[in-house]
């Protein structure tokens, strides 16, 4: 059997509009600058398909698995680590190339990849101590690590995710993303929930039922940060074992939350059941799940990972 490795990078070669196959070949230099063996370490590109397995043979051979890439690229790795917990020690770590990269922001990751570069922020990885971090089931099967919502905000996810498999966003950059973003914001401004029904048991374990018949959105979130960088939730716990949940029935609600934040509207959850329209627009960690979960949908506690954070 071979040796453990300290750390392991799986990069996504086509996040950032490529920026993974930098950092692949830039990895070699940095890591012999910092005096790693190559028996240390590894690291490859992820694969489309068996990308399940390819994740668990990474955590399996290595002390610490670095995630290069965007939020989906966290999130498969957490799906791995909610379905076998023989993994649940295994540190994990961010290289942040995505649109969104809430988690990394939460990390103090992002800011210090985009003022200070690669170098820096491998430097400081390898280096960096973990931290306990809630994971939450979506129906049983799905990893969530950052938020779920549905309404206005899954809409333009939608439609932003449409128009860029159709070509209508012109290159990759995150900036370009960002522009169309705001595109899809105007162009879906007026998009309300059909109907709906959330049910909770908040952080005294008391049940509540809302009705969100025309809600612009419903957003359930672990981390502070939510769709690139608002804060709605302001600061949260991200290891108390609760979500954070809003619900915004006008527009001017909803700016003022990604903006400046919800303060006293926002409720705390230990569960969540919500009954939605079969065809509602839903998005889970930054990326489009419309028409993939069955209703009810059930969020429970899953589990907590270790996060290596600066």
């Amino acid at each position: 059997m071979s040796a453990i490795k300290k750390f392991h990078f799986l990069i996504n070669p086509i996040s950032g509009g490529g920026q993974g196959k930098v950092v692949f070949d830039f990895l070699p230099e940095i890591m012999r600058s910092m005096a790693f063996e190559d028996h240390e370490w590894q690291c490859e590109f992820s694969v489309q398909f068996g990308f399940e397995e390819q994740i668990e043979e990474a955590l399996a051979s290595s002390e610490c698995l670095i995630a290069v890439g965007g939020d989906g690229t966290a999130t498969a790795v957490f799906d791995v680590l909610l379905q076998h917990t023989e993994f649940r020690n295994a540190k994990i770590g961010l290289i942040p190339l995505g649109t969104g990269n809430d988690l990394a922001r939460v990390l103090n990751l992002y800011e210090a990849f985009v003022d200070k570069g690669l170098l820096y922020l491998v430097r400081k990885l390898v280096l960096a101590k973990s931290r306990n971090f809630d994971l939450w089931k979506v129906n049983g099967k799905y990893a969530m690590a950052n938020y779920f919502s549905a309404g206005i905000d899954a809409r333009i996810a939608h439609d932003f995710n449409s128009d860029r498999k159709a070509g209508k966003i012109s290159g990759n950059s995150v900036i370009k993303n960002k522009i169309h973003y705001v595109k899809r914001f105007f162009a879906d401004r007026d998009y309300r929930l059909k109907s709906g029904e959330l049910c909770i048991i908040d952080e005294f374990g008391e049940k509540k039922t809302f009705d969100l018949k025309k809600n612009r959105t419903i957003i359930v979130g672990n981390i502070p940060s939510f769709a690139g960088g608002s804060k709605p939730f302001g600061k949260s716990d991200m290891a108390d074992g609760l979500l954070e949940i809003l619900r915004i029935r006008y527009m001017r609600n909803f700016l003022r939350a990604i903006s400046i934040g919800a303060g006293k509207f926002v409720i705390k959850a230990k569960e969540v059941e919500l009954n939605l329209e079969l065809d509602e627009f839903i998005q889970l960690d930054g990326e489009d799940f419309s028409g993939k979960l069955e209703m009810p949908i059930r969020i429970e506690y899953g589990g907590q990972a270790q996060l290596l954070y600066l």
